[in-house]
């Protein structure tokens, strides 16, 4: 193997195995942010040592055993840690007497580890930008010019706030664990929600030249999979890997020849990925079978289930959408939800239903420079033949992206409400 296959190999590993390499250190150091320390020095190591050695056998193993033998020295350097030394030498006599590439690590722990580390790296006492960049660093092995790169920020100031939410962390003294029954579902809440936005940022990306970025959709994915097999029992969880499983599906069709967006209702069906369809509608079966009643996620999972099943656009059973976002409405009290339910009204029983419920979002602060708000009016009003207002909130709404594939399409769209026509 050459030098660049090893290397190669060494960022597959890497990215297969972070995660449950720092989980697993964290749970003996209990801080994750010398449990990173330990796992980067393991990486040097592979580095340094691979290129001559070739990989070995079980590689994850073999990082794992080198950065237990890193954290040692260090705990021998503080006396105040004799008590962490006698475990950590107990850990590696227990998971690795011989040689590192024999090491074996026990897949129940890497579990638990797993669903710790992802609490912590969620915690709500980390601004969600933070979490954001903490999750993606620590369970997706992403480094800070790859997050940097996909949201369209500077690698410095990712990796600052890496910093500062390792800092945070330990600070507050946050303990490395699952959390008890009574905290777990708002904690849970938290990990769903940095998931998501991460899954979101790559499905319509806020700014930039691109409408899809794909690697963020793949990275959300992998890890609301990976949740999913750590809490089973948790029908939020499946609710929304069933709704990015289904969204991603369409991720083909919602982009033209030369990246221009395509709108659902104009997209070819038979471009959507019918293996992650199937995916997601079974991910759905299992949230409904985990609960009494859809929550939020798993009410949203079945919303683009209905498009899913629907053979083309005119098939879509709208009526049965509007009760879904009826029934996510008087959960959630979000603006967002209220302005995609007024969309759905408007299908089911007309542009003037559908004005009637996005109106009174005028006056509501969180949507002020929300984009979609007057390119969801547009809509309504070039529907009704009101083509000067229509044409007014397009522009409005053109002002307010900052991305630049969406400021065209609402430009075109505008355009046309010009000439009196109503838009494509």
């Amino acid at each position: 193997m050459t030098a660049t296959e090893t290397h190669a190999a060494i960022e597959a590993v890497w990215r297969i195995e972070a995660a449950r390499l720092i989980a697993g250190l964290a749970r003996m150091v209990r801080d994750v942010g010398l449990a990173e320390e330990l796992a980067q020095d393991a990486l040097v190591a592979a580095l340094e040592q691979w290129p001559e050695s070739g990989v070995p056998r079980n590689p994850g193993a073999w990082l794992m055993t080198i950065a237990k033998r890193r954290g040692i020295d260090q705990i021998r350097r503080r006396e105040t840690l004799e008590r962490k030394i006698e475990v950590l030498g107990h850990d590696m006599e227990t998971d690795a007497p011989n040689a590192p590439e024999d090491a074996v690590l026990n897949g129940d722990d890497i579990g638990d580890d797993l669903l710790r580390l992802v609490f912590t790296a969620c915690h709500p006492v980390l601004s969600t930008e933070a979490r954001v960049a903490l999750t993606l660093r620590m369970l997706g092995g992403l480094t800070s010019k790859e997050i940097a790169r996909a949201f369209l920020s500077s690698e410095s100031t990712v990796q600052q706030r890496i910093v500062r939410a390792k800092r945070t962390l330990a600070e507050a003294k946050v303990p490395f664990e699952v959390p008890e029954e009574a905290e777990r579902a708002e904690r849970l809440a938290s990990v769903l929600e940095v998931i998501y936005l991460i899954f979101n940022e790559g499905y319509s990306a806020t700014a930039g030249d691109d409408w899809l970025r794909p690697a963020l959709c793949e990275e959300a994915l992998r890890l609301g999979r990976v949740l999913a097999e750590l809490a089973p029992k948790e029908a939020e969880v499946h609710g929304l890997v069933a709704l990015m499983e289904i969204q991603a599906s369409r991720s083909r069709a919602r982009v033209g020849p030369h990246g221009e967006p395509v709108l659902l209702l104009d997209q070819d069906r038979t471009r959507w990925d019918q293996l992650l369809i199937r995916r997601g509608l079974d991910a759905l079966e299992r949230a409904e079978a985990a609960g009494p009643a859809l929550g939020p996620y798993g009410l949203q999972a079945a919303i683009v289930a209905c498009h899913a099943r629907a053979r083309t656009a005119e098939d879509t059973d709208w009526r049965r959408i509007t009760q879904l976002y009826d029934e996510l409405a008087g959960l959630s009290g979000s603006p967002v939800v209220e302005l995609n339910r007024a969309v759905a009204h408007s299908m089911a029983f007309g542009p003037a239903a559908g004005l009637a419920l996005a109106d009174p979002l005028l006056e509501e602060p969180s949507l002020k420079s929300y984009h979609l708000l007057p390119s969801v009016r547009g809509d309504f009003l070039a529907k009704l033949g009101r083509f000067d207002e229509a044409q007014a909130e397009f522009e409005r709404a053109a002002g307010m992206t900052k991305n630049e594939r969406e400021r065209t399409l609402l430009t075109d769209r505008a355009a046309a409400c010009a000439r009196g026509e109503a838009p494509a």
